[in-house]
């Protein structure tokens, strides 16, 4: 790999030349995760991707001369903390903040940038949303400094429907059982709308607490009576875990769609009662051939293990980041906030998965999802088991679209 120039940039600065003035203030981008607590699982796997797409960034010369400087800030799990953190990264100079784990603190941290930048025009900040997924962020909430480089409910609800008819697999009769918060909400709500493209009738939906039920028996004796022949559920962590576990149990035999099945140390906990089981996400190497092989080795190589989970769009959202980046100059000295949105925007570029690109009209990034199957003859094994992977479908961004919600108003800058 070339060496960035960045030392001649350090060189004339040093030396009083004029060779400065070409060099632009250098960019922080902080990071803003669950680094401590029960969520900091989680949170560090933002982390490590945002460390990756970073380092690609600086490896291709960072931007005009100077590297980015990554801040990293442990927001403790919660919207407060994650308010705190960004009153301390504002202190700092960062101009981009990197967030993904909870819908709930991408409110917060949406709500106060919008703030801050209604308040001190000229110091604008923009937010890069890694994970977080309610629909929201790109609807009520919709602001031109935030920009969304996950799926969503209604993306990954579509694929997973449509991927799982084709196989024969769905059924006509599928059970909707979420997490009650936004994100649940979302899912439970996107379920019923997919009902028609499914070809299916949703014979019971239930919401429950997040993250407090330790025997889900209960939901699985209602999942029984109502005879579903599939459970369609955006639960995650543990909450997935002990509904699945509950099912084996009881020796039922209902087949579960997720979407985020592929959450490291799952298929470990789970068994063999996962095999059989589909999930919609954002990234399979076995579904993106040689490109998608070279991706996962150079991410290996830097960061000491295959990208897992949200890692690799994570890396292709910041891979945008870096391309709008190139076509935006310094203005009297430093990055125009402004300007950089304007070409975030209508960034596009390739990744193995297929073209990524953000649509103006609600910053909601339009990328492919691959449907999968957990199986024993998938080519790359997951958390140390016999088990991994098979890709049942890739969608291509457009495939996998749903509309811009009606319910965003973007207001742009003059």
């Amino acid at each position: 790999m070339n060496k960035p120039p960045f030392a001649a940039c350090a060189i004339g600065l040093s030396l009083g030349l004029a060779a400065g003035a070409a060099c632009a203030a250098p960019i922080k981008i902080a990071v803003i995760e669950s680094l401590s607590g029960p969520q900091a699982a989680t949170g560090l796997i933002y982390r490590n991707a945002a460390r990756y797409g970073v380092e690609k960034i600086n490896a291709a010369g960072g931007w005009n001369g100077e590297p980015l400087q990554l801040v990293e800030y442990d927001n403790q799990g919660g919207p407060t903390g994650a308010a705190d953190k960004l009153k301390a990264a504002i202190a700092d100079g960062v101009q981009m903040v990197v967030q993904g784990a909870s819908s709930a603190i991408a409110g917060q941290i949406t709500d106060d940038i919008r703030k801050h930048n209604m308040r001190n025009p000229g110091k604008e900040l923009v937010f890069f949303n890694m994970g977080a997924e309610a629909q929201e962020l790109t609807g009520d909430k919709c602001q031109f400094y935030h920009f969304r480089f996950a799926a969503n409910s209604q993306v990954r609800t579509k694929t997973l429907v449509l991927a799982m008819k084709q196989a024969n697999v769905l059924g006509t009769r599928v059970y909707s059982i979420n997490q009650n918060y936004s994100w649940g909400q979302d899912m439970e709500k996107a379920i019923v709308e997919n009902a028609g493209l499914g070809g299916y009738t949703v014979v019971e939906k239930t919401l429950h607490d997040v993250n407090k039920i330790q025997d889900f028996a209960p939901y699985v004796a209602k999942i029984s009576a109502a005879k579903a022949d599939s459970v369609l559920t955006g639960n995650w962590s543990n909450d997935l875990l002990l509904l699945m576990k509950a099912a084996k149990s009881a020796g039922l035999t209902t087949r579960f769609g997720t979407v985020y099945l592929d959450q490291p140390g799952n298929l470990a906990n789970a068994g063999d009662l996962a095999v059989g089981h589909y999930v919609a996400q954002t990234f399979n190497a076995e579904a993106g051939g040689a490109a998608a092989d070279e991706f996962v080795a150079d991410y290996k190589a830097k960061t000491g293990h295959v990208p897992v989970f949200v890692e690799a769009h994570t890396a292709f959202g910041l891979a945008m980041v870096g391309d709008a980046l190139k076509r935006v100059k310094p203005e009297n000295g430093a990055l125009n906030v402004k300007t950089f949105a304007a070409a975030l925007e209508t960034t596009k570029i390739k990744t193995p998965m297929g073209e990524l690109s953000m649509r103006a009209a609600d910053h909601q990034a339009l990328l492919p999802i691959v449907v999968s199957s957990v199986t024993k003859d998938a080519k790359a094994k997951v958390d140390g088991t016999d088990m991994g992977f098979k890709p049942a479908r890739l969608f291509t961004a457009d495939e996998a679209a749903a509309p811009a919600q009606a319910s965003c108003r973007m207001q742009r800058p003059s």
